[in-house]
């Protein structure tokens, strides 16, 4: 399989989720990053009426994993940690979160992601590592497009 494939295939993986009916989320993965887009729907807000940090978790997590299994054709990564600084919060507009990858150690990956509000300014920060699993991503009906 080729790259460009293999990201396409992560892709569709993704958007078939079962979560990101809840999102709506977009996605496109090239080597070693990884953009995701979502809108900020008041069903993401905590009691205070902006979104909850589990949001910004998600996008910064979903970015970072995907620059990461970006650079793995073989099988699925895991999140083994992951931290998050919050800048700012969004109680409109879009969500941006890019994420790419730092260092790759063989079985351990580390992976960092941005999440930007739809004017560009930072809203948060997050890094994470990633390690194989031996969840095989040729066994993932939604990986198979």
């Amino acid at each position: 399989m080729n790259m460009k494939e293999h990201y396409r295939k992560l892709e569709s993986m993704y958007l078939a989720a079962p979560i990101n009916k809840f999102y709506d989320p977009t996605i496109k993965i090239t080597e070693g990053e990884s953009e995701i887009t979502s809108w900020v729907k008041k069903d993401f807000f905590h009691a205070a009426n902006a979104v909850h940090g589990s949001v910004y978790f998600k996008m910064l997590d979903d970015a970072a994993f995907f620059a990461a299994n970006s650079m793995v054709e073989d099988v699925f990564v895991l999140t083994a940690g992951f931290e998050i600084k919050f800048l700012r919060p969004i109680a409109s507009g879009k969500l941006i979160a890019k994420g790419e990858m730092c260092d790759n150690f063989g079985n351990k990956f580390e992976a960092r992601a941005k999440l930007f509000d739809q004017e560009g300014e930072l809203i948060a920060t997050g890094k994470g590592v990633f390690v194989k699993s031996k969840i095989l991503l040729s066994e993932i009906d939604s990986f198979k497009i």
